[in-house]
């Protein structure tokens, strides 16, 4: 399924899926170059020590299998919106039911990229602690992980966003509001 997501995301006659996924795909391969990154910066001396190499090569993977799932469960989210909005409306049990479930698709639509940004904010925490301290013939390699991680981030935070007036839920559109914020925050810093 996770292919089937990188296809959709790059096929631009297919709208089953969008900003959200494609986002989270490039965490995903942020995520995997910075385990390469690390993996070649084993059994030599660039600044960290080996225990810390072996420690983003796992996360990193761990980040990278997150994301790649996450890029899924985003588009799964548009379905289901998709499918809400074609619910019938006809009587006011119909209308009830279709619009609990636009609600549900919703905070699922800005609900899943906030999860995403935190494991592309993981990414790019990865990746800045290799940064001057890792194998020189990988430092292409590791600009790319924290460019594509800043824009995974980046477009996690705006999916986010697209979605929240849309949610009636004011007390889930709060907590939205403050990760983004806090999200931002710390961005500075990462960079």
């Amino acid at each position: 399924m996770e292919s089937d997501a990188f296809e959709k995301v790059l096929n631009a006659e297919d709208f089953s899926t969008g900003g959200g996924s494609a986002a989270a795909l490039a965490g995903a391969m942020a995520a995997a170059l910075t385990a390469m990154v690390a993996r070649l910066s084993l059994k030599k001396d660039f600044g960290l020590p080996q225990s810390d190499y072996h420690e983003i090569i796992l996360e990193a993977e761990k980040l990278s299998s997150q994301l790649l799932a996450g890029s899924v469960r985003d588009l799964e989210a548009f379905a289901m919106i998709k499918a809400a909005y074609a619910q019938p409306k006809g009587t006011a049990e119909e209308k009830e039911k279709r619009s609990l479930m636009i609600e549900k698709g919703f905070k699922a639509a800005a609900g899943i990229p906030a999860e995403n940004a935190g494991y592309s904010k993981q990414v790019l925490k990865l990746a800045n602690l290799l940064n001057g301290r890792s194998n020189p013939a990988a430092v292409s390699d590791l600009e790319v992980a924290r460019d594509l991680a800043r824009t995974a981030l980046k477009g996690c935070l705006i999916n986010i966003e697209i979605n929240l007036p849309s949610l009636k839920d004011q007390e889930a559109v709060q907590r939205l509001e403050n990760r983004i914020s806090e999200l931002r925050s710390t961005l500075s810093d990462i960079f």
